[in-house]
């Protein structure tokens, strides 16, 4: 199968049968959904969810965070991963948001990665889900599906280069509904550990080439 044929084949599908996808993350605005997506790094979204109700119930936004102990906030988040780093970033992102930005969190790739403990994934997620932007953020699901289901080549080796070729090949209105169509599918489907693949749609044409 051509890749073009392949992409119109799983794009069709997810555009007919996951309609109006979002991230599963909580947040009340594009402060909090930074600071939840920050916290996901290599942990669930369930378990942020169960964490950032008391965080943002302590500092809703970037002015009280800016303002926050450390040693406090890694109180309030110490059942997510790597919680004494992710304690500093948060209020040193919210220092920074305040100091260079104007309490706003900035809306382009650029200056997001320039906060503390963001990356581009973290970037992308906020330029598609709040601002509503066509990005394409690469988390662990995205680059294993992409693979699994021959999207991408073997030569994409690094979340950047997964990125490059999905933005090649999907178009660019249908960017962010698919980033959250291959997490989805990852996260409930293409498993891990487990794939499974009697539930796929895309089981009779898919190479499962492994990752």
């Amino acid at each position: 199968m051509r890749k073009e044929e392949r992409y119109n084949n799983v794009l069709s599908y997810f555009r007919e049968n996951m309609q109006n996808v979002t991230t599963e993350l909580n947040f009340g605005d594009t402060f909090q959904l930074l600071i939840a997506t920050m916290l996901s790094a290599q942990c669930t979204d369930k378990r942020v969810n169960m964490v950032t109700p008391f965080l943002f119930d302590a500092y809703p936004d970037a002015v009280k965070l800016a303002q926050a102990d450390v040693v406090e906030v890694y109180e309030l988040i110490k059942s997510i991963s790597y919680p004494n780093s992710k304690a500093k970033h948060l209020v040193e992102t919210s220092r920074m948001i305040v100091s260079d930005f104007g309490g706003e969190v900035p809306d382009n790739i650029e200056d997001l990665t320039k906060l503390p403990g963001v990356g581009r994934k973290t970037a992308n997620v906020v330029l598609a889900v709040a601002f509503e932007k066509s990005a394409m953020p690469v988390d662990t699901h995205v680059f294993r599906v992409s693979h699994r289901l021959g999207l991408v080549s073997s030569k994409a080796t690094t979340p950047i280069k997964v990125e490059q070729e999905l933005r090649k090949n999907i178009p660019e209105y249908m960017l962010s509904d698919a980033h959250h169509w291959l997490i989805l599918h990852g996260r409930y489907v293409c498993k891990s550990r487990k794939p499974e693949c009697e539930k796929c749609p895309f089981d009779s044409f898919c190479p499962k080439k492994n990752v």
